[in-house]
Protein backbone atom coordinates (compact mmCIF):
# COMPACT_ATOMS: atom_id res chain seq x y z
CA UNK A 1 0.00 0.00 0.00
CA UNK A 2 1.02 3.50 -1.12
CA UNK A 3 0.09 5.24 2.13
CA UNK A 4 1.18 4.13 5.52
CA UNK A 5 0.79 7.30 7.90
CA UNK A 6 -1.47 9.83 8.99
CA UNK A 7 0.79 12.61 7.14
CA UNK A 8 0.38 10.72 4.05
CA UNK A 9 -3.30 10.91 4.02
CA UNK A 10 -3.50 14.20 5.25
CA UNK A 11 -1.57 15.17 1.94
CA UNK A 12 -3.51 13.51 -0.32
CA UNK A 13 -6.75 14.90 1.10
CA UNK A 14 -4.41 18.53 0.58
CA UNK A 15 -3.56 18.08 -2.94
CA UNK A 16 -7.36 16.80 -3.67
CA UNK A 17 -8.77 19.78 -2.57
CA UNK A 18 -5.99 21.89 -4.37
CA UNK A 19 -6.86 20.26 -6.84
CA UNK A 20 -10.70 21.02 -6.85
CA UNK A 21 -10.05 24.27 -6.26
CA UNK A 22 -7.93 25.10 -9.42
CA UNK A 23 -10.49 23.24 -11.15
CA UNK A 24 -13.10 25.89 -9.71
CA UNK A 25 -11.15 28.79 -10.32
CA UNK A 26 -10.14 27.98 -14.11
CA UNK A 27 -13.85 26.97 -15.11
CA UNK A 28 -15.74 29.17 -17.09
CA UNK A 29 -18.85 29.25 -15.00
CA UNK A 30 -20.87 27.10 -17.85
CA UNK A 31 -21.12 29.35 -20.51
CA UNK A 32 -19.82 27.40 -23.19
CA UNK A 33 -21.85 24.41 -22.85
CA UNK A 34 -25.16 26.53 -22.47
CA UNK A 35 -24.81 28.11 -25.40
CA UNK A 36 -23.86 25.25 -27.09
CA UNK A 37 -27.15 22.98 -25.88
CA UNK A 38 -29.33 26.07 -27.11
CA UNK A 39 -27.79 25.87 -30.50
CA UNK A 40 -28.07 22.44 -30.46
CA UNK A 41 -32.14 22.50 -29.16
CA UNK A 42 -32.70 25.14 -31.90
CA UNK A 43 -31.11 23.40 -34.54
CA UNK A 44 -33.12 19.98 -33.78
CA UNK A 45 -36.23 22.02 -33.38
CA UNK A 46 -35.61 23.38 -36.91
CA UNK A 47 -34.90 20.14 -38.36
CA UNK A 48 -38.16 18.58 -36.97
CA UNK A 49 -40.49 21.15 -38.34
CA UNK A 50 -38.98 20.85 -41.82
CA UNK A 51 -39.25 17.01 -41.21
CA UNK A 52 -43.30 17.73 -40.70
CA UNK A 53 -43.61 19.88 -43.60
CA UNK A 54 -42.04 17.95 -45.61
CA UNK A 55 -44.02 14.94 -44.44
CA UNK A 56 -47.15 17.06 -45.67
CA UNK A 57 -46.22 17.96 -48.84
CA UNK A 58 -45.30 13.96 -48.81
CA UNK A 59 -48.73 13.65 -47.84
CA UNK A 60 -50.71 15.89 -50.07
CA UNK A 61 -48.72 15.15 -53.34
CA UNK A 62 -48.81 11.38 -52.36
CA UNK A 63 -53.17 11.44 -52.46
CA UNK A 64 -53.10 14.38 -55.88
CA UNK A 65 -50.92 11.45 -57.18
CA UNK A 66 -53.51 8.72 -56.74
CA UNK A 67 -56.63 11.13 -57.83
CA UNK A 68 -54.94 12.06 -60.88
CA UNK A 69 -54.23 8.41 -61.89
CA UNK A 70 -58.15 7.53 -60.68
CA UNK A 71 -59.06 10.63 -62.83
CA UNK A 72 -56.74 9.68 -65.98
CA UNK A 73 -57.00 6.01 -66.23
CA UNK A 74 -58.62 5.95 -69.31
CA UNK A 75 -55.75 7.92 -70.70
CA UNK A 76 -52.87 5.74 -69.64
CA UNK A 77 -54.63 2.96 -71.67
CA UNK A 78 -54.74 5.28 -74.82
CA UNK A 79 -51.00 6.07 -74.04
CA UNK A 80 -50.22 2.36 -74.32
CA UNK A 81 -52.10 2.31 -77.59
CA UNK A 82 -50.95 4.72 -79.01
CA UNK A 83 -46.99 3.42 -77.99
CA UNK A 84 -48.23 0.01 -79.83
CA UNK A 85 -49.33 2.03 -82.92
CA UNK A 86 -45.94 3.84 -82.94
CA UNK A 87 -44.06 0.28 -82.66
CA UNK A 88 -46.38 -0.88 -85.52
CA UNK A 89 -45.83 1.80 -87.76
CA UNK A 90 -42.39 1.58 -87.39
CA UNK A 91 -42.04 -1.41 -88.05
CA UNK A 92 -43.95 -0.71 -91.31
CA UNK A 93 -41.70 1.84 -92.20
CA UNK A 94 -38.55 -0.71 -91.62
CA UNK A 95 -40.34 -2.73 -93.90
CA UNK A 96 -40.88 -0.29 -96.32
CA UNK A 97 -37.40 0.74 -96.47
CA UNK A 98 -36.43 -2.98 -96.76
CA UNK A 99 -38.31 -3.12 -99.75
CA UNK A 100 -37.42 0.14 -101.53
CA UNK A 101 -33.74 -1.13 -101.19
CA UNK A 102 -34.72 -4.25 -102.83
CA UNK A 103 -36.49 -2.64 -105.82
CA UNK A 104 -33.35 0.01 -106.00
CA UNK A 105 -30.98 -3.02 -106.08
CA UNK A 106 -33.25 -4.87 -109.01
CA UNK A 107 -33.77 -1.70 -111.15
CA UNK A 108 -29.50 -1.10 -110.62
CA UNK A 109 -29.19 -4.64 -111.55
CA UNK A 110 -31.63 -4.01 -114.37
CA UNK A 111 -30.12 -0.88 -116.43
CA UNK A 112 -26.78 -2.51 -116.41
CA UNK A 113 -27.44 -5.83 -117.44
CA UNK A 114 -29.74 -4.80 -120.93
CA UNK A 115 -30.22 -1.82 -123.00
CA UNK A 116 -33.31 0.07 -123.14
CA UNK A 117 -36.16 -1.33 -125.21
CA UNK A 118 -37.70 2.12 -126.03
CA UNK A 119 -35.39 4.06 -128.51
CA UNK A 120 -35.87 7.54 -129.86
CA UNK A 121 -37.23 6.90 -133.53
CA UNK A 122 -37.73 9.76 -136.42
CA UNK A 123 -40.18 9.57 -139.32
CA UNK A 124 -38.38 11.26 -142.33
CA UNK A 125 -40.85 12.22 -144.95
CA UNK A 126 -38.33 13.50 -148.01
CA UNK A 127 -41.62 14.36 -150.11
CA UNK A 128 -41.66 17.54 -151.09
CA UNK A 129 -44.70 20.09 -149.79
CA UNK A 130 -47.38 20.42 -152.28
CA UNK A 131 -49.21 23.75 -151.85
CA UNK A 132 -47.38 24.90 -148.36
CA UNK A 133 -45.62 27.66 -147.99
CA UNK A 134 -43.91 29.71 -145.49
CA UNK A 135 -44.50 33.10 -144.35
CA UNK A 136 -42.39 35.16 -142.23
CA UNK A 137 -45.75 36.40 -140.34
CA UNK A 138 -46.93 32.85 -139.40
CA UNK A 139 -46.52 32.58 -135.91
CA UNK A 140 -46.26 29.26 -134.39
CA UNK A 141 -46.33 28.66 -130.66
CA UNK A 142 -43.36 27.86 -129.31
CA UNK A 143 -42.59 24.13 -129.62
CA UNK A 144 -44.24 23.41 -132.29
CA UNK A 145 -42.18 22.38 -135.66
CA UNK A 146 -42.35 24.85 -138.59
CA UNK A 147 -41.44 21.46 -140.79
CA UNK A 148 -43.80 18.24 -141.29
CA UNK A 149 -40.95 15.95 -140.69
CA UNK A 150 -41.85 15.19 -137.05
CA UNK A 151 -44.62 13.39 -135.63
Amino acid sequence: MLFNTTTQYIALAVALIAGWLFGLASHPGGRKWKTRYAAERDAHATTAKRVSELERDHDVATKRTVELEREHGVSGTRVAELERERDVATQRAVELERRVDDLTRENDRLASSSRPVIDDRRIHDDRPFGNDRYVEDDRLPPGQPRDRGFI
